[in-house]
């Protein structure tokens, strides 16, 4: 199976090959073949008689790295000793760890980071409760919390295959941002029980992410921890995507010279992110979305069992058009998808009206095919990293936490993310922006502080920053 996002795999193939029957071009020949990319070449070893190397081989699927084995075993004189998967071995024993920020080498310094000298510090708190966050690290923690139910493209995989992916999103935290993030993976689906165990390990962390947990349960496990926690409760799946499409967007209407009070938008696919992209557009200026899901066009005459689909009739579809996908995108200035895979035909792209902008972000297979599309739309954008402007949540939750983090926030709410938005639409300056060109890449140096500066500001200006002062400076680098 295509891995998602699109990305290349890479093996590192060791063989073995006997100089007097087979050259190493022979070898390179029959990888090319077989459709894989020599990216690296190692010599282990090398006599008269054989050569050890390690070629390391990129590759679209397991099923193609299959090819490349079979070819290579039915070359005379080669023995293959050992195939690696250079992604698996990244993850051996995980990809993240704890580390000291206090050496301790004598009995006076562990006196000092433990008992008894810790008691003092305790104590402290015990008699003032905020002097936890400039005494502990819950300053800078964020918990990544998921229960496995809906992860990347694979769905309900469970608590202990969703360890990598959220391990991947405490690296990006610290990477990106210097945040310390640490997962929490939970052996449960019981909406109360999640909400109770979050509330529970609260007090170690100055923000709570949430990760893939399946639509609609993710709405209340916020909603709930958003109430409960004086603390930022963020729910990426939802308000991540929100953002960056919404930055994405606000740079694509500059290139077709439309406004945002004046587009129809069609967008498909009423689930966790596509509510949140909806209320993030509706509060940003638009005025006219359509929601549509596998039964079409979400609208008030119907009487929907989900009631977050009887809120989204509500406040979208002003008017109330009804039918099937095909039939709603007539003159749509803007279609998004957060939904399947092919959905979307080039015969409704030809119903768009002047200077269609298509985000189709379903993955590992978008919406439409951006091949297919491109003599049609005038700017395309996807989920997936091998084509030109990727909608990637990494522009966006760094940057949130960073600012949520430093003026010690209560919550994220939607004028920070607005303005995350707009910081992140205008890293890309009007000499760079183009059709190919409307976000910044993941690591734009400036992303992150441009979005930290702009959710500080609406934290204060909305009231719901804790510090006395906006903090100085920046955050300087990765």
């Amino acid at each position: 199976m295509a891995l998602p996002g699109g990305a290349a795999m890479n093996i590192t193939i060791r063989l073995q090959f006997e100089k007097d029957i087979v050259s190493f071009s022979d070898i390179a020949a029959a990888i090319g073949k077989a459709g894989g990319d020599i990216v690296g070449i190692d010599v282990i070893s090398s006599s008269k008689v054989h050569t050890v190397r390690d070629i390391t081989v990129s590759a679209l699927d397991t099923k193609q790295c299959d090819l490349i084995i079979e070819a290579l075993k039915k070359i005379r004189g080669v023995k293959i000793i050992n195939v690696s998967d250079r992604t698996f071995l990244m993850h051996i024993g995980g990809k993240i760890e704890t580390n000291s920020k206090i050496p301790v080498k004598t009995r006076d310094d562990l006196s000092r980071v433990y008992t008894p000298g810790v008691a003092r510090v305790c104590t402290a708190i015990a008699e003032d409760p905020r002097k936890a966050y400039s005494l502990t690290i819950k300053r800078n923690t964020v918990a990544v919390v998921s229960d496995g139910t809906a992860v990347l493209g694979l769905g309900d995989i469970g608590p202990y295959a969703a360890m990598p992916v959220m391990e991947g999103k405490a690296m990006l935290f610290k990477e990106f941002a210097g945040v310390d993030a640490f997962p929490i993976c939970l052996d449960t689906k019981d909406t109360e029980e999640i909400i109770q165990i979050v509330k529970a390990i609260a007090p170690a962390f100055g923000g709570i992410n949430l990760e893939d947990i399946s639509a609609p349960r993710c709405f209340e496990i916020e909603k709930r921890l958003k109430e409960e926690l004086d603390i930022p409760v963020f729910h990426d799946d939802q308000h991540g995507t929100a953002v960056v499409l919404l930055a994405g967007l606000l740079n694509a209407l500059k290139i077709v010279d439309k406004k945002l009070e004046d587009i129809k938008v069609v967008l498909t696919g009423i689930g966790a992110a596509g509510i949140a992209c909806t209320k993030i557009l509706l509060a940003a200026g638009v005025r006219n979305i359509i929601g549509v899901d596998r039964h079409g066009a979400i609208h008030r005459d119907e009487t929907y069992e989900n009631p977050y689909w009887q809120e989204y009739a509500q406040i979208t579809n002003p008017d109330n058009l009804k039918g099937s996908l095909s039939d709603v995108i007539a003159g749509a200035d803007v279609f998004i998808g957060v939904s399947a895979p092919g959905i979307l035909k080039v015969e409704d792209v030809k119903k768009m009206a002047r200077d269609p902008i298509v985000f189709a972000m379903a993955n590992p297979i978008p919406e439409i095919d951006p091949e297919l599309a491109e003599p049609y739309v005038r700017v395309m954008a996807t989920g997936r990293s091998d084509y030109p402007n990727q909608i990637n949540n990494v522009l966006c939750f760094p940057g949130i936490f960073r600012g949520a983090l430093d003026c010690r926030a209560r919550e994220i709410n939607e004028e920070m993310k607005l303005a995350a938005a707009k910081a992140i639409a205008s890293v890309v300056t009007e000499d760079e922006l183009n059709e190919t060109y409307i976000i910044p890449s993941v690591f734009n140096s400036k992303v992150v502080e441009r979005v930290r500066q702009a959710v500080i500001e609406a934290a204060y200006r909305t009231g719901v920053a804790r510090k006395d002062n906006i903090p100085v400076g920046g955050y300087t680098g990765q």
